[in-house]
């Protein structure tokens, strides 16, 4: 059997060492294509798009998933690849200058020598000097050994952050009831651990968020929130701008509870708001992560497409599977009891011997990896696709077979 050529619909501009990943002899990539079996995408919204049912694979250059219809996505049988971790150490230098600038009020600092520049200094640079010394006073800051950061949410951009404050000197203590073993691991042994957010917010001198966006952390540092910080706490946020309630943060700079806010996310009400360092969403804004993304997705939605094989899915269960035979069926199925039973059935009526199989969940999603000892025909697929609760099913026969 000739080898399929996939088609590949690029939404955004997404780092050409990436694409390149997609070897030009079974893969078209390009923006205009109108039949795609996976799309690359950055920042562009695909709530409204109308997605072609051909579509068997989403790949997000990038880690945020806000702009991905996920649940109509999880409907159809397909999932969403996202690039958790390639952007992580781009996040964790912008949030060491957060530190920074917001100890040093660097941002107030630089506005300060900026104002200077409207009077006429040609020949006084005395008096330059003179102005400069007495303006100077107003931005005495403090430097960060000894001093407490809180780390919440403590996945790959935590960790490094957290990593980093033990580099600077600083106290670290983290909170993150979702940690994984592997991020467990990675944490320097000097990181103290938090029972609780508010125990973080307590005690800490600066607060750097790293959690994602759901229906849990929403709004996470609201007025509560901010009442149990220390007076004079720095808060950084670069997770999303939802997790904080911003009329409260502007509440609390203006009654100097907080001394800054450090975020990614400028809007309407906090542009010119006392205490606030707003940057345009430079987190992952370096030519670096910018390729690992694009590298690490394309590889992810190429494993998909050849081999069925899903790693970093955002909705769907990580399934590594070596092929041990060239006839591969892969089948995304709800997460419901008997379902392998009757997938093995439908095979089994078909004479097919299964050689190695695997199956996880995630939620209410299942997906399974069978390789068989023989051909796979188009009629068992079929067959396998009319079990109540597949939603997808493909037949994946390596070239040549």
């Amino acid at each position: 059997m000739d080898a399929k050529r996939f088609e590949i619909l690029v939404l955004n501009n997404i780092a050409a060492i990436g694409l390149q990943r997609l070897p030009a002899e079974r893969y078209h990539v390009g923006k205009d294509t109108k039949a795609p079996d996976a799309v690359l995408v950055r920042s562009a919204d695909m709530h409204a798009m109308q997605i072609p049912s051909s579509v068997r694979a989403i790949g997000r250059a990038g880690v945020g998933t806000n702009n991905i219809p996920i649940a109509a996505m999880s409907g159809r049988g397909v999932p969403v690849f996202n690039a958790p971790g390639a952007n992580a150490n781009a996040v964790k230098e912008l949030v060491v200058a957060g530190l920074l600038i917001a100890a040093r009020n660097l941002a107030p600092a630089l506005q300060f020598v900026s104002s200077l520049a409207g009077d006429s200094w040609a020949d006084k640079a005395d008096a330059l000097d003179e102005r400069v010394e007495a303006g100077k006073k107003s931005f005495a800051g403090m430097e960060l050994p000894g001093r407490a950061l809180g780390v919440i949410g403590l996945g790959k951009i935590g960790s490094l952050v957290a990593d980093a404050g033990i580099r600077l000197g600083m106290n670290v203590l983290g909170h993150d009831p979702q940690i994984t073993v592997e991020a467990a691991w990675s944490l320097p042994s000097q990181v103290r651990r938090a029972d609780s957010i508010d125990q973080v917010l307590r005690e800490s001198d600066f607060v750097s968020l790293h959690v994602p966006l759901n229906s849990a952390t929403r709004g996470l540092i609201d007025e509560r929130a901010l009442s149990e910080m220390r007076t004079g706490a720095v808060l950084l946020n670069f997770s999303r701008d939802a997790v904080v309630d911003e009329s409260s943060i502007i509440a609390a700079l203006a009654g100097n509870k907080l001394h800054a806010y450090v975020t990614d996310f400028p809007s309407p009400a906090l542009l010119g708001a006392r205490g606030v360092v707003a940057l345009p969403h430079l987190g992952a804004s370096t030519q670096e992560a910018e390729d690992n993304c694009a590298i690490m997705v394309a590889d992810q939605v190429r494993d998909y497409l050849e081999h069925g094989i899903v790693r970093n899915a955002v909705n769907f269960p990580d399934v590594v599977m070596s092929r041990e035979s060239p006839y591969r069926v892969a089948i995304a199925n709800t997460n419901v009891p008997n379902m392998l039973g009757q997938i093995s059935t439908a095979m089994a009526s078909a004479g097919l011997n299964i050689h190695n199989m695997m199956n996880k969940s995630k939620g209410d999603m299942a997906y399974t990896l069978v390789d068989c000892d023989s051909d796979v025909t188009d009629s068992v697929v079929a067959a396998i696709g009319r079990i109540q609760g597949v939603l997808a099913v493909r037949y994946l026969p390596t070239q040549g077979s």
